[in-house]
């Protein structure tokens, strides 16, 4: 394996745990902001779903 190869299966694997996440933050935030009063419960909540998805997107592509 090649240095670029290498960085490329790294980089993927970034991208495998961070998309979730801020997708998370994202729809987190957004159902926070049609509650009336300060919430973060849907954020948290969401963000912790998108690190247990990103964790086991990582698991399957390091199996494979």
């Amino acid at each position: 394996p090649t240095l670029l190869a290498q960085t490329v299966y790294l980089g993927t694997l970034g991208l495998l745990l961070v998309v979730p996440v801020v997708v998370g933050a994202y729809d987190g935030r957004w159902l926070d902001g049609m509650v009336e009063g300060y919430s973060l419960r849907w954020t948290l909540s969401l963000i912790l779903i998108g690190v247990a998805v990103g964790a086991f997107n990582m698991y399957r592509f390091i199996r494979d």
